[in-house]
């Protein structure tokens, strides 16, 4: 299989050529991203899948053309490798020939106080969480120019409004930057840019680093100031993704769409509702 600087392709299903549009999501092989994934498959798009695992990469591919009938490929990229990331796009024109929508959805966490954090671990949170994003969108621009336009969907955190670990929330609170900056200076593109903004998620990349008794207890702070009182679902963001990306979408662009239930609001414990039935 082709290996470009750093990014190879892994897994080629079907001919992603005759696709009718193609989407890029990045850290596939995540809860988060295989299911988006699957959302967009169902919905007919050609897939090209980015992750580090060839194997994983390998088999999700696989289930996804199986299972939806759609063109799939699979790169096996690291996206704290400059030149790897830049990479990505070129595969997949050549595998495709277009790209219509990109989903930042990989993510990385260091979750440090402050006070214990080292340069490095800013920098690699950095890295993925911010700076492959804008690498990814520049790379794409070529291909929305000759495709006369194209969509965006960054994945952020509630945590960009409410402060969490420093090097985490400021990566969230400046996507929601560069998203707004890339819907001014694409829209005349035609490309919209949105991000897409979840409260906590119980996923293995949520249960990095924390006890079972840590996980409990943010199940419990989440729960206790949504307005709707049950956990997100990974497919509750697929969703979300899934129409930022649609056609009836197409006039939204700048926009963070908070999918949690209301968390974003810290509103549940002192809700007027709430104190009247105390």
């Amino acid at each position: 299989m082709t290996e470009t600087m750093g990014a190879r392709l892994v897994a080629r299903q079907g001919d992603a050529r005759r696709a009718a549009r193609v989407a890029l999501v990045t850290g596939a092989t995540g809860a988060m991203g295989r299911a988006i994934a699957e959302r967009l498959a169902r919905a007919g798009s050609g897939l090209a899948i980015a992750d580090r695992d060839d194997e994983v990469l390998e088999a999700l591919a696989a289930d996804l053309a199986g299972n939806h009938g759609v063109p799939v490929v699979a790169i096996a990229a690291d996206l704290a490798d400059v030149a790897a990331t830049q990479a990505i796009v070129p595969l997949v024109e050549a595998e495709a020939g277009r790209l219509d929508h990109l989903v930042n959805n990989a993510g990385f966490n260091r979750p440090h106080a402050l006070e214990a954090m080292a340069v490095e671990d800013w920098d690699a949170v950095f890295a993925i969480n911010l700076r492959a994003p804008a690498l990814l969108a520049k790379a794409a621009i070529p291909l929305w120019r000759r495709q006369g336009g194209g969509a965006i969907v960054n994945i952020g955190s509630r945590v960009w409004k409410s402060g969490a670990v420093p090097a985490y929330t400021a990566s969230k609170a400046g996507l929601v930057g560069l998203t707004r900056s890339l819907a001014v200076e694409l829209g005349p593109l035609g490309v919209t840019a949105n991000v897409v903004a979840p409260s906590f998620v119980d996923t293995p990349f949520t249960r990095q680093n924390r006890t079972d008794e840590e996980i409990a207890a943010m199940h419990a702070r989440v729960l206790e100031i949504s307005p709707i009182t049950r956990l997100g679902r990974a497919d509750d963001i697929a969703g979300a993704v899934a129409f930022l990306l649609s056609p009836e979408a197409s006039y939204i662009t700048g926009e963070v769409l908070h999918v949690c239930g209301g968390a974003q609001l810290a509103a549940r414990s002192t809700s007027p509702i709430k104190a009247a039935a105390q």
